[in-house]
């Protein structure tokens, strides 16, 4: 792309104009790897439950990594050095950390790439990167998986006040129009400082971290795991685990040739992870062109399969009809579920030897806050380390530390009051 101009602006609706002054980062927003988060939710499902929240894992990349090129020039004011090529490979590893997500985003984590982590996926999508870019990605791997010397720069990219979490937690509040999540990101910015290679709070934004630990825990209960959103991926989920185990048998299960290739096969870690050389796994070259789309178109053509479990939850999917939902904060007892299993079967014969695809259940938790060698400090003007958690008079600490856990039921509508 010789005589192409690399330096451009992005307009963004949340932090306005941001500069792309990297020749290496204008040529990996180009590559097709990355263009794919175009067509990848933020937020999955949750659309169904807040009609703006229809933002894409390209725009939340674009914004984590503005907030980081803020946070290193802080930095830097402060006395610290970074070198510039510190600073491109920081970018680089920020702009590529969610490069490794599939559809629907955590929704379907787990069953297309057979129990792989999107953080494992996204290390292969590095390693590929890097090959075809001649190994200039190395530093921005090790800063990644926090093998580079300077520690405090993972930090950035992937820890409990990381810039992913600073993008994610405004730009989610912004799109769903949930005004708890807003938070201050340039000032939790302008307060960021280096003690002993990790990453500090200045003790004048306490209040900052305060609003941003107690706007994290509101946003997961208000919108990451409101019930509706839990409800709707958790049918996204039993759609493809029966997809998947309709096609591992040899049924035939049409959708676009990428998706079937993932279903059909049980996939291992060695089967996507790039081994050097020019030859791209076949696994990875499928899962990179998989997004979204593919998921729904594949839904509506499943929704006249043979298969009654496929065909049902499927139509659930793409006319939103989603099953109740019982959230609380203890297990459910077992004669509650066989009570449903029983009456399901009763009013819906065709499906009866499949309840489990209709009446189950689960949890979902959160730890806001995790205290301990990674948490998140505050440094007095003696350069006194103290926990947030310790030092804030305002924070709750056990309820914000300890893990919160709710159970959930979900059924078929028809079957409320029994």
């Amino acid at each position: 792309m010789s005589g192409t101009n690399k330096k451009k602006i992005v307009n963004d609706p949340v932090h306005g104009f941001i500069s792309i002054s990297h020749p290496l980062i204008f040529d990996l927003i180009e590559h097709p790897y990355f263009q794919r988060l175009r067509n990848i939710k933020q937020l999955g499902l949750s659309y169904l439950v807040y009609p703006g929240a229809t933002h894409s894992r390209f725009q939340h990349a674009i914004g984590a990594m503005h907030l980081l090129e803020l946070a290193i020039e802080t930095l830097r004011s402060k006395g610290h050095i970074i070198t510039e090529k510190e600073a491109e490979a920081a970018t680089v590893a920020i702009l590529l950390h969610d490069i490794g997500h599939g559809p629907f985003s955590h929704a379907l984590e787990h069953i297309i790439a057979n129990g792989i982590s999107h953080e494992f996926l996204s290390r292969c999508f590095m390693e590929q990167l890097n090959t075809e870019f001649n190994g200039k990605l190395l530093w921005a791997i090790e800063i990644f998986e926090d093998r580079y010397p300077r520690h405090f720069l993972h930090q950035l990219i992937s820890g409990q006040l990381d810039m992913d979490r600073m993008d994610y937690l405004k730009r989610d509040s912004f799109f769903t129009g949930v005004i708890e999540g807003i938070i201050g990101t340039e000032r939790i910015i302008k307060m960021l400082d280096v003690v002993n290679d990790n990453l500090v709070v200045e003790s004048k934004g306490i209040y900052s971290i305060e609003k941003f630990l107690i706007a994290r825990r509101l946003m997961y209960w208000q919108v990451y795991l409101h019930k509706t959103v839990v409800a709707a991926e958790q049918v996204l989920i039993k759609l493809l685990e029966r997809a998947r185990l309709l096609a591992l048998n040899g049924s035939n299960i049409p959708c676009g040739e990428s998706l079937h290739f993932l279903l059909s096969n049980n996939l291992s870690p060695n089967d996507l992870n790039p081994q050097g050389g020019n030859s791209i796994p076949l696994a990875l070259t499928h899962f990179a062109l998989l997004d979204d789309s593919d998921i729904m178109v594949a839904a509506k053509q499943w929704m006249t399969h043979s298969d009654p479990v496929l065909s049902n939850l499927s139509k659930m999917v793409v006319q939103r009809n989603l099953p109740a939902i019982e959230l609380r904060s203890l297990p459910f007892d077992d004669d509650v579920l066989n009570r449903l299993t029983v009456e399901f079967k009763k009013k819906f014969i065709e499906l009866a030897g499949y309840s489990e695809y209709f009446v189950f259940t689960d949890a979902v938790s959160i730890n806001a806050y995790q205290p301990g060698n990674e948490s998140i400090k505050i440094v007095s003007h003696s350069n006194i380390l103290t926990d947030i958690a310790e030092a804030s008079d305002m924070l709750n600490a056990r309820a914000l530390s300890n893990e919160t856990k709710k159970f959930f039921l979900c059924y078929p509508k028809e079957l409320r009051g029994f």
